[in-house]
């Protein structure tokens, strides 16, 4: 892999991340996203069992996932330069996943390394694509105010899943002040995503977290609020699509019509197709096709990290459906 360094000066405020202020010249990657990472044990089942039921798996997948995990590998999929900052094991599952990033040609220098277990996620999927998701973090830490030195890269866009919530203060009020811009993958409500939401420049939350966070029932209103937060907020809405709003400017855009085989780690490849986005400039209605694109073709394949499309395949599926995108 290139090295990617660069000539820097370093700004490192007491009791925040240290981060890097690039002077002059290109971002040196397209994506840093910041959070989670897991190892997932997918388990294809007809139904999700009832109390003190047992039942059979017709089938098992077993590989690396958390939401910026898959974002970052989504990135690289996509043809970007995407970094991850998280925390891994030195257990099993942790070297088996930090092995799958390394192949998909991801970014590891910001991933930290230690004797507390990798949070790993047993996901029961039905043959509908609906699925239960029990995530085990153990006594595993957060990532401390200074685990990571970002001194090497000036990233493009950093993409937040808010589940590192001590790092992730700092590097958004740092990105601001640099002018990087930021997204915030809301996709429950929790200490990180709560306090990144009016850190970020772009909120991108679930409909759940839109609900609980406002107060509001009515997604007009609740987006409303978040538009207020952010300069563009957006929620998704699964198989009914999306809305957004921007400035003043607002729409909504139809979910893609797919066969669903199983929905876990849709929202990580929206997010990290619509970071990536950003960090290529696309202009907003081609951002939101891409990224719903990839969403939707992640739909197709049991497991979040195997149902990752590539370039090719999001290209494909735009002109198939009438959009042209490079």
């Amino acid at each position: 892999m290139q090295e990617r360094r660069c000539a820097v000066r370093t700004r490192a405020p007491a009791g925040t991340a240290r981060f890097t202020i690039l002077d002059e010249g290109d971002p040196a990657m397209d994506v840093l996203c910041v959070g989670h990472a897991s190892y997932d044990l997918i388990m294809l089942v007809d139904h999700h069992p009832g109390e003190d039921e047992k039942c059979l798996a017709a089938g098992m997948w077993a590989c690396g996932g958390g939401p910026a995990a898959n974002a970052a590998v989504t990135v690289a999929r996509l043809g970007g330069s995407g970094a991850l900052a998280a925390y891994l094991g030195l257990d099993a599952y942790g070297c088996l996943h930090f092995s799958e990033l390394e192949a998909e040609g991801v970014l590891t220098d910001f991933i930290v390394r230690g004797v507390h277990p990798t949070p790993l996620s047993v996901i029961l999927v039905k043959p509908d694509g609906t699925r239960t998701v029990v995530n085990h973090r153990a006594a595993t830490p957060s990532l401390s105010s200074f685990a990571l030195d970002l001194s090497l890269c000036r990233p493009g866009v950093i993409l937040f899943d808010g589940h590192e919530p001590i790092i992730s203060s700092s590097l958004a009020r740092s990105a601001r002040a640099a002018g990087i811009p930021t997204v915030l993958d809301a996709g429950s409500l929790h200490e990180g995503t709560r306090e990144l939401a009016s850190l970020v420049d772009y909120l991108v939350a679930s409909e759940i977290f839109a609900r609980r966070f406002t107060g509001r029932d009515e997604l007009r209103l609740a987006l409303d609020i978040l538009g207020r937060l952010a300069p563009c907020a957006v929620i998704t809405l699964g198989g009914n699509g999306l809305v957004w709003k921007k400035g003043e400017a607002s729409g909504a855009l139809p979910a893609f019509s797919v066969p669903v085989r199983d929905t876990t780690g849709a929202g990580d490849v929206f997010h990290g197709t619509f970071a990536l986005g950003i960090a290529q400039s696309l202009e907003f209605p081609a951002l939101l096709r891409f990224a719903s694109a990839a969403a939707a073709l992640a739909c197709g394949k049991v497991g979040a990290r195997t149902g990752i499309p590539r370039r090719g395949e999001v290209r494909d599926f735009l002109s198939s459906a009438g959009h042209v995108f490079e």
